[in-house]
């Protein structure tokens, strides 16, 4: 029986994969006289009169909302906020699992921004940060934009988790062949919401020069090949990349670009380029192909090809590069630290963190296990001390 199959039948059985607990047992009049009316009236009073005292007398320090609108489910496409359910409901498992932050999950009935930003707005009060998460582009960037007023950090993980762990492996990965980021020459097949994440914080948009070493160059295309100045195709938001992109305006395919390049990223579909597009890279390169179930390139017709690091977005494969290395720490860091957003510096900060926790660092290794406890405590620690 495959994973599908097994996931539907526990799903069946648990009636979901989260629930709430009371911290406070009830079990004689004066308990409930504390937990409820008349002794609850005080700590409202007290929040009243200062609203910073509802990080330290409820919830609101330690709980984060999931909230998605189902227009882009993992790899799924827009399947609503109903079939989206069991994705935030994982997410939030693994926001307890690793960081013990509590989250929930708000599937929201809408696919228009200016709805889902009033949502957020409303119920933020009770929350202590946004995990924004599987919200289609371009969408994503206008109701993340928006909401960087609202007093606690907004994070959609897609964009930033998927670039802060794509950054950690590639730092790794360069070491492992003895080259400088500063080096290197990126293709990044994939526009979306990821891949236009990964690209500014490879290039270090809007970073400290002193804390971000931007690489060479990145080239990033869609489904028509590259972007570059002489398309007459392009969006606005494609037009936008091309502000710290593609330095040499290369044109043509994805086959055609890669020649030469140091790095190939995927944030798309699988089976796009084969081992002799890898072997027109340049020597010692690195493949993160990242489309799931299926790589854009599969790790051994990437290796037959002359790749010397390979990773990919799957747990049966080494390197697996997943979002749950990066964003329970970050999460918890920025809660900890009582953080407003979450700055560029400590998405530099997290990435740096999580590279430096592989130990034996080798081919088959840039990245820590999933799995691993330690992760999730050392990356909070950076992302909190990198707040400002």
């Amino acid at each position: 029986m495959d994973y599908g199959e097994r996931s539907l039948i526990i799903h069946e059985q648990l009636r979901g994969k989260i629930a709430v607990s009371s911290k406070l047992p009830i079990e004689s009049q004066d308990d409930l006289s504390i937990a409820y009316t008349p002794g609850v009236a005080r700590p409202c009073e007290v929040i009243a009169e200062d609203p910073s005292k509802a990080r330290d007398l409820t919830l609101k320090r330690n709980t984060v909302a999931v909230v998605s609108d189902g227009s882009s489910v993992l790899g799924l496409g827009n399947i609503g906020p109903l079939a989206a359910i069991p994705v935030m409901e994982g997410k939030a498992v693994l926001f307890k699992q690793y960081a013990n932050i509590d989250a929930w999950p708000i599937c929201v009935d809408t696919q228009d921004a200016d709805e889902i930003i009033e949502t957020v707005r409303r119920i933020a009060p009770v929350f202590g940060g946004i995990n924004l998460e599987d919200i289609s582009a371009p969408r994503c960037f206008e109701v993340e934009d928006r909401l960087q007023d609202l007093g606690i950090p907004v994070f959609h993980d897609d964009q930033h988790g998927t670039a802060i762990v794509l950054l950690a492996a590639m730092l790794n990965a360069a070491k492992v062949v003895g080259k400088k980021p500063e080096d290197l020459r990126i293709v990044i097949n994939g526009a979306g919401a990821a891949g236009t994440a990964i690209a500014k914080l490879l290039r270090c948009i809007d970073q400290d020069p002193e804390v971000c070493t931007p690489v060479s160059d990145v080239v990033i295309c869609d489904s028509k090949g590259a972007i570059h100045s002489g398309r007459e195709d392009l969006n606005p938001q494609k037009k936008a990349l091309l502000r710290f992109t593609n330095r040499e305006n290369h044109a043509g395919n994805l086959k055609e670009v890669l020649e030469g390049a140091d790095v190939f990223v995927g944030v798309s579909k699988g089976n796009l380029i084969d081992r002799h597009d890898v072997a027109r890279m340049a020597k010692d390169s690195i493949i993160l192909a990242m489309a799931n179930p299926t790589p854009e390139i599969m790790p051994d017709e990437a290796k037959a090809g002359g790749a010397a690091v390979v990773g990919t977005g799957r747990s049966d494969f080494p390197n697996q590069v997943n979002n749950v290395l990066a964003f329970p720490g970050i999460f918890r860091g920025a809660l900890d630290a009582q953080a407003r957003q979450i700055t560029p510096e400590m998405k530099i900060a997290a990435a740096h963190a999580l590279a430096g926790t592989v130990e034996e660092l080798c081919a088959e290794k840039i990245l820590p296990s999933p799995l691993n406890p330690t992760v999730a405590p050392l990356v909070a620690r950076a992302v909190a001390a990198a707040c400002k």
